[in-house]
């Protein structure tokens, strides 16, 4: 592994091989924690004849009176020395901790301990622990559930036909159980459990069928073994030549009951299913399990911001979790705090705040992160997303219950801490990015602001406040200005806007997300092949087009402004109404004067994704992370 070493310390005493608690090992350890840990019982002692620790590189500079010590591969007459490599005097983040195996006296074989520490300690993030499961018959799960269209092709997968007798059996009894969600009862010899749910996806041959078919299946098929009281079933999916990635998107699905939202988590309240087992039928194993884990990441961290409530996830907690998830990780994170600095620098974020700001926990936070894989970068995307942890609609307040669910305003900040999440553990090749989350809270209040101000944005245009409830281009404006900025100079760089913006956008295209892009990107037809990817990943995105009377609309009607915010209506009773704001966001940040006919024409997407993730109160699915993950990210990976 890149930027490791090996430190072998060999011992002679009895010792157990180590359970590694993943509750236990989640935190900030001291020396004596990885001997701990070693030490643990688990039934029968083991005779051991070496330990091998693996640290990253950044800690593994021992050199003060331990250069002996440090060196890799030095060998070492006792367990003390463990304790020296990991520093006594010092604690151990779990993020230098990359893997810790056992090497047995009696025994050929090295045991390689499951290890919670690697990628940032991304196993915290896992609604459960993902592992690759050898076959149906593998003994080290409580059951298996299968996701399949069609048994004839089941049978013609040799890691599934074991089932099909079975299968079969149970469908001439109940027909019904083809497309729907059954547990069946299986010889011991097949299933080891004994415990088998089949979870159909009824027709995916029609024209309109796709492969969300499959996420579906597998929602159901994981919570019918929720109930049936598993902890640790297998996962397979019949693969499709349709679909080629319905057995990753069936996995995707899958992990969607097990989430266990943030302030639960905070309590103590353990996952729902211990692990799951992947098995890959015509998937690379190894590949395949990474991916999912690095998509569960990002879902995690999505979720964890998107769905909490405007309290825990409050701005200056949003910064202090971001900071914490990507610590020691292969991204940079930098908040800025300082009211007088945004005021400044962001002064129309700091508008839509302003009001809140008079409360410390409430305070703005304009959280940055940084990708760079350092090895000659062709592309660079460079995302702001929207996170109004709670949108009152400010003066021009939401009544009649429409500010339920607004704690999830912040949605488009959550896909860009999950995108991050992403890029940190599948670390893309010549690959850059920058992401702005903009944390403000739309108070009301007697500083708030109101309609009727005209505020100059960091552009420099005279914005004319039309409407209060249209806060979310605001606080995007300023970075996207910024961001702006700072593209031409870099390579390749395409600008998004990633917004819960518009009750249009989801009267147009429901629970599916839109693309607005402007006329360098038209050009590259980046909308198109970000929606061929949503669909071939079961997340399609819809593609909207702007035209002239969309910039027309937001000309200032006023002598003392340049352009007008929105109008006085919502957005659903406006024509093309979430359309306009793509325009209102160009010209307001001068990326239209980076058009087609500029010397610098800046490509920028912008992103209404409305209610795409799905309804308040219910358990988001992240949703265009996985069309932006699989276009962006896992080509480089």
């Amino acid at each position: 592994m890149d930027g490791m070493v090996t430190t072998v310390l060999e011992t002679t005493e009895d010792l157990a091989l180590a359970t590694l608690d993943a509750e236990e090992m989640d935190g900030p350890s001291e020396a004596t924690d990885l001997v701990d840990a070693v030490n643990q019982v688990n039934s029968e002692k083991i005779k051991v004849a070496s330990v091998t620790v693996t640290l990253s590189e950044d800690v593994v500079d021992l050199k003060e009176n331990r250069a002996d010590v440090c060196s890799a591969g030095m060998e070492a007459s006792s367990m003390d020395l463990a304790a020296a490599v990991v520093l006594e005097d010092r604690s151990l983040e779990v993020t230098d901790v990359v893997a810790i195996a056992i090497g047995m006296e009696q025994a050929p074989p090295l045991i390689q301990l499951p290890c919670p520490f690697m990628m940032g300690s991304i196993f915290r993030l896992l609604s459960a622990e993902l592992l690759p499961a050898k076959s149906i018959a593998d003994q080290a799960f409580d059951g298996v559930i299968v996701v399949g269209h069609c048994l004839k092709e089941l049978k013609a997968q040799s890691a599934l036909s074991g089932l099909y007798n079975t299968l079969e059996g149970y469908f001439q009894l109940n027909a019904g159980a083809r497309d729907s969600t059954s547990l069946i009862p299986i010889d011991k010899s097949i299933v080891p459990s004994g415990r088998l749910i089949y979870s159909g996806t009824g027709p995916v041959h029609r024209d309109f069928d796709d492969v969300r078919s499959y996420k579906a299946a597998a929602q159901a098929g994981v919570r019918l073994a929720l109930s049936a009281g598993l902890k640790a079933p297998i996962l397979a999916t019949v693969p499709h030549k349709r679909f080629p990635q319905a057995e990753l998107v069936s996995v995707l699905g899958s992990l969607h009951p097990l989430y266990v939202p943030l302030n639960v988590r905070d309590d103590g309240v353990p996952r729902r299913m211990e692990k799951l087992g992947l098995l890959a039928v015509q998937q690379d194993q190894k590949t395949f399990v990474h991916l999912a884990e690095a998509f569960e990441a990002s879902f995690t961290v999505c979720r964890d911001v998107g769905d909490s409530d405007p309290i825990r996830m409050a701005p200056p907690r949003v910064g202090e979790y971001i900071e914490d998830v990507f610590k020691g990780g292969n991204v940079k994170v930098s908040v800025i705090s300082n009211p007088e600095e945004i005021q400044k620098d962001y002064p129309m974020m700091a508008a839509v705040n302003r009001c809140a700001n008079h409360v410390k926990s409430h305070q703005a936070r304009l959280i940055k992160l940084e990708y760079d894989s350092g090895d000659g970068v062709d592309e660079t995307v460079m995302m702001v997303g929207k996170g109004v942890t709670i949108d009152t609609g400010g003066t021009d307040i939401k009544t009649g219950g429409h500010m339920f669910g607004m704690s999830r305003d912040k949605y488009g900040s959550a896909i860009v801490g999950g995108f991050f999440k992403a890029l940190d553990v599948l670390k893309p090749k010549k690959f850059k990015a920058i992401g702005y989350m903009c944390m403000v809270r739309n108070s009301i209040g007697s500083d708030a602001y109101t309609c009727d101000e005209v505020i100059k944005c960091r552009s420099g245009k005279r914005i004319h406040i039309y409407n209060t409830d249209a806060e979310g281009r605001l606080t995007m404006l300023d970075p996207l200005t910024h961001m702006r900025e700072m593209a031409v100079n870099e390579r390749n760089a395409h600008l998004m806007t990633i917004a819960t913006l518009t009750g249009h956008e989801v009267l147009t295209h429901g629970f599916h997300g839109a693309c607005l892009d402007n006329g360098p990107a038209v050009r590259e037809k980046y909308g198109y092949k970000l929606q061929a990817t949503g669909d071939e990943y079961g997340q399609p995105v819809e593609v909207d087009r702007l035209k002239a009377e969309d910039f027309k609309f937001h000309l200032a009607e006023s002598p003392s402004a340049d352009l007008r915010q929105g109008n006085t209506i919502p957005s659903t009773q406006t024509l093309r109404g979430h359309h306009t704001p793509a325009a209102f966001l160009q010209m307001a940040s001068r990326i239209d004067e980076h058009g087609l006919d500029s010397d610098k024409p800046l490509k920028y997407s912008h992103l209404d994704i409305g209610s795409a993730m799905g309804d308040m109160p219910d358990v988001t699915f992240p949703n265009p992370l996985v069309a932006l993950v699989a276009h962006h990210v896992i080509p480089r990976s």
